[in-house]
C-alpha cells in the first residue's frame, strides 16, 4: 500500500484563517477535476496569525500534484491523523 502524503499551504496574517478555508475549496475542486482517489482535505487554525490548508494524496501522485499546485511543504500522513 502506498504511503499517503499531506501537502500543506501556509497562510499567515490576520486574514490567514479565511484564506485557508477558501483555499481548501479550490483543493476539493482540483481533486474532483483530476479524479484523484483520495478526498481528504482540511484547514487548521494554528494561531491568530497562522492557518493552513491541506490535502492528502497517494505518494505515487505526489510529484504531479506538487508540480501543479506548489504546496509550501509536505509530510507523511500518519495513522493518528486518519481518525
Amino acid at each position: 500500500m502506498d504511503r499517503e502524503i499531506k501537502l500543506i499551504w501556509d497562510f499567515k496574517g490576520p486574514n490567514g484563517a479565511q484564506t485557508a478555508v477558501h483555499h481548501e475549496k479550490h483543493l476539493k475542486e482540483y481533486i474532483a477535476v483530476e479524479g484523484l482517489p483520495l478526498h481528504i482535505t482540511g484547514s487548521q487554525h494554528l494561531s491568530d496569525m497562522h492557518s493552513l490548508a491541506f490535502m492528502v494524496i497517494a505518494e505515487k501522485d505526489m510529484m504531479a500534484v506538487r508540480d501543479a499546485l506548489k504546496p509550501h511543504r509536505a509530510e507523511v500522513w500518519v495513522a493518528q491523523e486518519k481518525k
